[in-house]
């Protein structure tokens, strides 16, 4: 009876108010319809906007008509650049449906295209969570995780010796009276966890990114420590006392070292630690209680180097050819890799790549001997503030071996404290890549032993810093100090005369031409080196414009013929004359000469889809350099006004004879929406024209490969010593790894290769989404992993393969969850599955 007396009083007196909210609500979804057929997508929002704020009872029944509504909407706000009202309509949208994967997955997208890329790789990961059947979302997620989870988390996660001495380091330290800790750069937390059962009383772990402290909180929870341990999302910079934790520690525990040790900032945060968050340090000959001081694990650091020869560096960051199929690349035009150390940069570049040197296709060989290039004490506070401030050191290392010299490869020994040590160098069995600083800008590159390698070491930005490398030949007088880099002061090798000799020969003159450098990625530098690409480019595309000539000739002068007799002129003009030029699109990713490649063929009109500036200008110059005239060449997207728009004609009456589109990412995978440009570009083409590649074929086999195993998952507890952290990590675990050197990767194939997959880009009725493919094996193992690379036919004679040594591009890999035992002589089959861009190989049991 009470219930019925509650609702007939709440009618009675609300009656007319629920009366006028469903007339209201009725007539908002009428007028969001009319707005849907009209496409005006924002008043339509709005109208759902209120509609489900007023009856969120029907958010089930209009669910799929307001996803729709928003991104119609989304996509107006994006191209009117009205960034922060699309996102507003987001997080409006997500607060209605918080539980919906097609949004999340559309607001990662639109995130990850303005370059919020942890932000959308959180959407992505949260879409998935929801519905880990969502493709879509799993594309997404998997080429993002390294920005959520970096990769190198699980290899060094399983690196059983870094974390034995991590933790007997800290153990000792703890023993010792060290019963305060804070953690920077927590990650996973596995070093509080170290500290925590060492037996500290307070620790405090301090971790930037969102989804690494989310992580860490459910391991630091699972590990039954969340009482002993104190987790802040937070910079360590950012910590004051007693707000966040109450009383400065006397432990601070760090691996915030990248290759070149100093990259993650570990100088900055130290300086900041010693002055704000630690106890003052010991002083020698005080042996008091060590609580009642401060001090930091790892201690110590010594860096060291080494002069090496190594074609696989050169090749990705020189470009070392001056005919490119035809083309001559002028000496006015500089290609630099990123890999430069230019402290005066408008922006901060990362002066070094990271290579894992033992497993570099080729190897490498030692020029010098391996040299100290400095020390750094982490417990003196002095020598951290004086390592940003300190002028450059000059280095001079005798040469000991005849060689190209093509880098200088780095490595440090991390002394956690007087007993303790971790080696980075590339002899060590250890997670840790080299930094390498490629030699780039020496008039010649040969040294041979007498001579001396000269170098600038510093720490200014809190970057380690390789710059001003040259050679100095004390066999020739000392005359030739190849390096367009002058140095003022060198070590003293010598007298002082023939220093001064050495010095006043040093080639720093300029060429009088206009010199662009232009900046290209490794990749791009590889591809500038890879001959047999752009010969095949240039001998396919031949064949096509060749087979067009005749047809279009004859049209030619068919209509010609027409026009003289009706003109009565006995008039002739060259074929030359009367041709129109063939169109070409190059619309491959990045740095290209393709389009100057084109033409040189005849008379032929190539359009070049290049964004930056000075990727456009050294075109110019290289177009200039080989004699074109001025109009041959366009920048396409200077005619576009959005992407979408990239494959139109380039007149409303001229179809393209040549469309060159790149399939294949230098990563190993398939380019995302490549299927849906060939579908436009072929309605694009004249008759008898051709995309390029024509055709694309996947092989793959199968290996056993430990490696890939470290480096896609956590192995279990006895690797972390223990501490349960594999279940938690382990969910940004990615099937498929990327950028492999299949040449050079630790494994053993257990079949020959074969064909996975057909992506036909002209004829796309023999494409399939789905096949099953039997493998023979051919050596009994466990199947760990199946890597997969393409040959790409840019006709059915001239083909370019992805895995080989010229090769621009890296090869990728599945790594299965559970290895399978096979026997030689059976035979397995391969489920692969292409959906959009995204291909899924699995083991039929």
């Amino acid at each position: 009876m009470s219930n019925s007396r509650l609702r007939s009083r709440r009618d009675a007196g609300g009656g007319a108010g629920a009366a006028g909210r469903d007339e209201l609500v009725s007539r908002s979804l009428q007028s969001a319809e009319h707005c849907l057929g009209v496409q005006d997508f924002g008043t339509a929002y709005a109208h759902y906007l209120l509609v489900l704020s007023l009856a969120p009872e029907l958010k089930d029944n209009v669910k799929e008509t307001f996803q729709y509504t928003l991104f119609r909407w989304a996509e107006e706000l994006d191209a009117l650049n009205r960034i922060q009202d699309l996102l507003g309509c987001y997080e409006q949208a997500l607060e209605l449906f918080p539980d919906d994967e097609v949004i999340c997955n559309s607001m990662g997208e639109h995130l990850f295209r303005m370059g919020f890329r942890d932000e959308a790789a959180g959407y992505f990961h949260k879409a998935v969570k929801l519905n880990p059947d969502f493709s879509d979302a799993k594309e997404n997620f998997y080429r993002v995780a390294n920005w959520l989870v970096e990769r190198w988390h699980f290899i060094m996660l399983n690196d059983t010796k870094r974390n034995t001495i991590y933790n007997a380091a800290i153990q000792k330290a703890v023993c010792l009276g060290s019963r305060s800790v804070l953690d920077i750069g927590a990650g996973t937390g596995i070093l509080s966890m170290f500290a925590k059962k060492a037996g500290a009383h307070s620790v405090y772990a301090c971790e930037l990114s969102k989804t690494m402290y989310e992580l860490a909180c459910d391991v630091v929870a699972a590990n039954k420590m969340e009482a002993g341990i104190k987790l802040l999302h937070m910079k360590s910079l950012d910590i004051e006392i007693p707000k966040h934790i109450p009383e400065r520690v006397s432990l601070v525990v760090t691996e915030t070292v990248d290759a070149g040790l100093f990259g993650e900032g570990i100088v900055e945060s130290l300086i900041h630690a010693w002055e704000h968050l630690l106890l003052q340090p010991k002083t020698k000959g005080e042996s008091c209680n060590c609580e009642k001081y401060g001090k930091v694990i790892p201690a110590s650091a010594v860096i060291f180097g080494m002069a090496v020869e190594c074609a696989e560096i050169r090749r990705q960051h020189r470009v070392g050819i001056k005919d490119i199929a035809g083309i001559h690349l002028p000496a006015n035009v500089k290609f630099q890799s990123p890999a430069y150390s230019s402290v005066d940069a408008e922006e901060t570049v990362e002066p070094y790549t990271t290579e894992k040197m033992s497993r570099v296709p080729g190897g490498y060989l030692a020029l010098t001997e391996c040299f100290e290039i400095m020390t750094v004490d982490f417990n003196n506070l002095q020598e951290l503030k004086s390592l940003a401030t300190k002028k450059p050191d000059k280095i001079g290392i005798p040469v000991t071996k005849e060689g190209i010299l093509d880098a200088i490869m780095v490595w440090f020994v991390l002394q956690l404290d007087d007993e303790h040590s971790l080696s980075t160098s590339p002899s060590e069995e250890t997670c840790w890549e080299q930094a390498v600083y490629p030699v780039q800008d020496l008039t010649d590159y040969w040294i041979k032993p007498g001579d001396h390698v000269m170098m600038e070491v510093s720490c200014q930005d809190c970057y380690l810093r390789i710059q001003s490398i040259s050679v100095l030949d004390l066999e020739c007088q000392m005359d030739v100090a190849r390096s367009f880099t002058q140095n003022k002061d060198l070590l003293s090798l010598g007298n002082e005369a023939e220093l001064c000799s050495a010095l006043a020969n040093l080639q720093t003159s300029k060429p009088d031409a206009v010199e662009q450098t232009c900046v290209l990625e490794s990749t791009e530098i590889a591809l500038l080196n890879n001959i047999p690409y752009h010969e095949g480019f240039k001998m396919a595309m031949s064949k096509v414009l060749s087979s067009l000539t005749p047809e279009k000739l004859y049209q030619t002068m068919d209509t010609h013929c027409q026009n003289e007799m009706s003109s009565g002129t006995g008039q002739s003009n060259t074929v030359q004359n009367i041709l129109e030029p063939f169109y070409v699109l190059d619309v491959s990713e990045g740095f290209s000469i393709l389009p100057l490649i084109a033409g040189t063929l005849g008379q032929v009109k190539p359009y070049s889809s290049v964004e930056k500036d000075q990727h456009r200008i050294a075109l110019d110059l290289i177009s200039e350099a080989n004699h074109f005239p001025k109009e041959t060449l366009e920048f396409w997207l200077r005619h576009v006004e959005d992407e979408s728009a990239m494959l139109q004609r380039p007149k409303s009456d001229k179809l393209w004879s040549i469309i060159i589109l790149d399939v294949i990412e230098p990563s190993g995978l398939i380019q995302q929406e490549i299927m849906e440009k060939a579908a436009i570009s072929r309605c694009l083409l004249q008759s008898g024209g051709k995309i390029f590649p024509q055709y694309v074929l996947m092989f793959g086999l199968l290996v056993e490969s430990q490696t890939l195993l470290e480096e896609n998952a956590v192995q279990g507890t006895e690797r972390t010593l223990g501490l349960n952290i594999a279940p938690f990590i382990n969910q940004f675990q990615v099937p498929i790894r990327v950028f492999l050197d299949l040449s050079s990767l630790p494994c053993i194939p257990l079949s020959k290769p074969v064909e996975l997959l057909r992506l036909d880009l002209m004829t796309p009725y023999l494409n399939t989404s789905k096949r099953e493919v039997k493998v023979h094996i051919c050596k009994s193992g466990r199947v760990t992993a199946i890597p997969f690379w393409y040959h790409m036919y840019l006709d059915e004679e001239i083909r370019l393969d992805t895995s080989s040594e010229a090769s621009h591009w890296k090869q990728a890999a599945v790594v299965l969850d559970n290895p399978i035992q096979v026997e030689m002589g059976e035979e397995i089959v391969l489920s692969v599955q292409h959906h959009k861009s995204n291909v899924s190989i699995t083991v039929k049991q």
